[in-house]
This record gives C-alpha cells, sequence and structure tokens, in this order.
C-alpha cells in the first residue's frame, strides 16, 4: 500500500474553473468592471466544486487499498502524486510538481491538456496520461511504475467503474447556489455520459474519446449514494447534453421519483432536445437549473462552426415553461466568431436581454489545440501565453475585433445583462413582474442610459490587430 495525492489545485487570480469546463482545458474570469467584479465574487464563493474526475482516481485507489489524499494547495506527503491539469493554470500546476518531486514524490499529470498538449508538463513529470485517466490509474493502483508519455484508453463501459468517492474529497457544505433565489447548497459534480456526439468546430468536449452514457440503473445508483452520503445534496451533471436520449431521461426521472431520493439537480443540454413532458418529468425528480448553448442568434454563424440552429421561438418556449415550472436557466453565448461584427455583437447583446434566461455566460472564441478550430485559425493565432486561451481573451488576429474591442464588448454585455432592473426581479424571485410595463419602462431607460455612457468608446475606431506568429514556437515555451 502507497499513499497518492492527487492534486486539484486552487488558481489564483480571477475566477478560474477546471477539468470538464472547455473540454477540460479550463477557463479564468478576469474582473473589470463593476458588474464582473461583482460576478467574480459571487462564483468564487459560491460557484466551488469538486473534479469528477478526481472523485474517480480516489475511488480506484481506494478500491485497491491505497491511501488517498486530495489537496487544493501545497503539497502533502506521499508516494505518488497525480497532477489535475488545466491550460489557465499550467505554470501553477507546473509549479506544485516541481516541489513535489523535490520532496522525493513521483508526479505525473492528467487531463485534456496533458492528452493535447504533453509538451507543456513532460519536462517536469516522471510520467503524463494521454486521454481518459482511469484506465493508468487502474495500472498504478495494481503497482505498475509509468514513465514518459503512457496511453490510457477510455473505458468503455463506464458502468464498470466505481463510483466517486466524495468521502475522501472536501466537498463545501455551502459551496453552491441550489438555483433557489439565494439558496445554497452542498454540491456534487456527476458524469452520467462522457463525450459529445456533436460536431461543432469549436468545442473541445468531443476531442478525447468517442460518446458513451451510463445506464439508468449506474446513475439512479450513484445519486442515491450521494444522498446517503449528504444532506438534500445539489448535483450538478457536466454532461455536455445530458438529455440526448429522450426515453433515458424519462426512465431516469421515474426511478428517482420511485426511490424518493431527497436532491435536487441542474444539467446542461441543448434546447432542441427539450419538450414540455420531458421539463415536467425531470421537475418532478428535482430538476432544478439548466443551462444551454445559444452561442449566436445568426444561423448563418452556427452553421460555419457546425452546430445546428435552434428556432429563437422554440428556445422562449422552453424558457417560458422553465420560469413556470421554478427551473432557473442560463444561456451561453460567444463572441468572436470570423463572421462577427461589433454590431452583431450588440445584436447578440440585445437577443441575450430579451430571451429572459435567469442568467447568461458571454465568452470569447478560443481555439483550442485539438479542436478543428485550431487548426483552422492556426495561422491567425498571436498569443504566445497558454494560459490567455482561457475563454475570455481574443488570441486569434480577427477580421473586425481587436483584443481590446472584444474586451470591452464582452464587459458590455456582463453590464448590460446583469445591470437591467428587471434581472433585480428575477433575482429576488418575482419574475411575473419582470414583464409588467412600468419594468420594461425601466429596461428601456437604463439601455439608454448604457449607451450614453458607453459613447465615447464605442464611437473610437478599433485598435491595430495583433500579428500572427510561429504557433510551432509557442507550443514550446512550457514557461
Amino acid at each position: 500500500m502507497f499513499t497518492v495525492v492527487i492534486a486539484d489545485l486552487e488558481a489564483k487570480g480571477g475566477y478560474v474553473n477546471k477539468d470538464t469546463i472547455a473540454g477540460g482545458y479550463g477557463s479564468r474570469f478576469y474582473a473589470d468592471s463593476f458588474y464582473t467584479r461583482m460576478i467574480v465574487c459571487v462564483r468564487r464563493a459560491f460557484q466551488r466544486l469538486p473534479s469528477p474526475h478526481v472523485g474517480y482516481l480516489a475511488a480506484i485507489f481506494a478500491r485497491y487499498g491505497h491511501r488517498v489524499v486530495v489537496t487544493r494547495g501545497e503539497p502533502t506527503a506521499g508516494d505518488l502524486a497525480l497532477v489535475l491539469t488545466s491550460l489557465v493554470d499550467y505554470k501553477h500546476e507546473r509549479e506544485w510538481a516541481a516541489r513535489a518531486r523535490a520532496r522525493g514524490m513521483r508526479v505525473g499529470f492528467f487531463g485534456t491538456p496533458a492528452t493535447f498538449m504533453p509538451e507543456l508538463f513532460a519536462d517536469i513529470a516522471d510520467f503524463v496520461i494521454i486521454g481518459e485517466p482511469e484506465a493508468a490509474a487502474e495500472r498504478l493502483a495494481r503497482g505498475e511504475e509509468l514513465r514518459g508519455l503512457v496511453q490510457s484508453p477510455a473505458i468503455e463501459d463506464l458502468d464498470s467503474l466505481p463510483f466517486p468517492r466524495w468521502d475522501l474529497v472536501e466537498v463545501p457544505k455551502l459551496g453552491y447556489t441550489n438555483r433557489r433565489r439565494m439558496g445554497l447548497a452542498r454540491a456534487v459534480p456527476m458524469l452520467t455520459s462522457r463525450s459529445c456526439p456533436e460536431h461543432c468546430t469549436y468545442c473541445p468536449h468531443r476531442i478525447t474519446a468517442k460518446f458513451r452514457a451510463r445506464s439508468v440503473s449506474s446513475v439512479v445508483a450513484e445519486m442515491e449514494e450521494i444522498c446517503a452520503l449528504f444532506h438534500r445534496p445539489h448535483i450538478v451533471i457536466r454532461d455536455p447534453i445530458f438529455t440526448l436520449d429522450r426515453q433515458r431521461c424519462l426512465q431516469l426521472a421515474d426511478e428517482m421519483q420511485r426511490r424518493s431520493l431527497s436532491c435536487s439537480f441542474e444539467c446542461e443540454t441543448r434546447m432542441d432536445d427539450l419538450d414540455e413532458e420531458l421539463i415536467a418529468s425531470l421537475h418532478a425528480a428535482g430538476l432544478r437549473g439548466i443551462s444551454f448553448g445559444v452561442e449566436s442568434p445568426d444561423p448563418h454563424v452556427l452553421k460555419r462552426v457546425g452546430r445546428r440552429y435552434i428556432p429563437p421561438e422554440h428556445i422562449r418556449r422552453m424558457v417560458t415553461l422553465c420560469w413556470q415550472r421554478g427551473i432557473k436557466t442560463t444561456a451561453f453565448y460567444v463572441f468572436g466568431f470570423l463572421q462577427d461584427t461589433e454590431e452583431s455583437i450588440r445584436e447578440t447583446i440585445r437577443f441575450a436581454c430579451d430571451l429572459d434566461t435567469a442568467y447568461a455566460n458571454f465568452k470569447i472564441l478560443t481555439p483550442y489545440p485539438g479542436t478543428p478550430l485550431f487548426k483552422q485559425l492556426r495561422p491567425l493565432i498571436f498569443e504566445r501565453d497558454w494560459e490567455k486561451f482561457d475563454g475570455y481573451t481574443l488570441t486569434f488576429t480577427h477580421p473586425q475585433l481587436s483584443p481590446q474591442r472584444a474586451r470591452l464588448l464582452l464587459g458590455m454585455a456582463y453590464s448590460r445583462f446583469y445591470g437591467r432592473p428587471s434581472q433585480l426581479f428575477n433575482l429576488f424571485g418575482w419574475h411575473a413582474l419582470t414583464h409588467t410595463r412600468p419594468v420594461q419602462t425601466l429596461d428601456d431607460l437604463a439601455w439608454r442610459a448604457y449607451d450614453h455612457f458607453d459613447r465615447r468608446w464605442m464611437q473610437e475606431g478599433a485598435a491595430p490587430a495583433q500579428e500572427p506568429v510561429d504557433l510551432d514556437a509557442s507550443r514550446r515555451m512550457t514557461a
């Protein structure tokens, strides 16, 4: 038996999400305005989740009788360290690994950046896991000594994996909003499937392995175990498209109700996979939040990046049904597609405000290594620091936008969405009032006020775009 230290490191600066965010590359949100500072503070305080892969690795090593220590900070004593990698915090992860090796520990890296950019970690590691980490973890747990680049094939039968050991991982007691006004809960992530069957060229969720889904019985059994471990937990399902299989979701909801599971949950999906019956069934089982991608309201933009278009009328109807059921919705938007202009981005912001979701998340198009978009935009990428591939920074030469203008438009999106008077009513659960004439009038006045305050920089010309540089040279940069 030996001691395994699994490092899911807490980053400094901004709000950092790792693991299942951006397909595992992670994101880092910096604040540079009143509303973005507010959002960073809220997310850092109330959007804290452990990594599902850390939970799986803890279960594998514990099953073989090894002692497992999960850390978010300084290296602790152990024989073997496994470090979860991200792109937005890889320098910190390298520094942690160097300190661990100086203590005599063997160190390995795992995660999407380790898989597609092993050169960032190879010189500071005993081994780097390529692929989903569970197969390699099984080899390590059986006593095999791994070295260099280690191929770790995806597990075909996800039901064969042990359930994540959340009793070995620190799960903040009140570290997550359960989407019920200002209510907080102990939240646990869950993967009921892996990868994604869609073909969006910019999305890294599907690049590591093919799509696989767990059985209903396996998913409900894990939920039952979580409910036995924690009182009324909130389960955050991290599948990119949870409702892909409608019948599976209906069976899951029925089984959750049959077992009287005392939990709430939220999921991510596509709105064209939803209908009134499915929403009602999932809500009865405990669904309290749905996140979904809009990206852009322009069908021509979506077609260029391989994303299926969803008619806005259907999205609005599903959002309305969610409001009626008490399900909070979060819409995702992306700025910086090659066809985007400042005017089209302002139209996207207006669309987001009119769509009437409870929350919205705006990001800037990022060409992640391993995606078709990265290959397409490679000659245009000028950013030399991989940590800037954070989802909120323009890293390539855009025909219409400079990095500065893109950042200003991003700030505009957050201020106009979250600075609406109607958003304050939504926050306190008074959604029925947001469509009354007085509140709509206040929203219109607020929009005109923002136009006035933003007029100066909006009228300024765009800054000169950056020149492309040699990406091969930047890939070799490890610090």
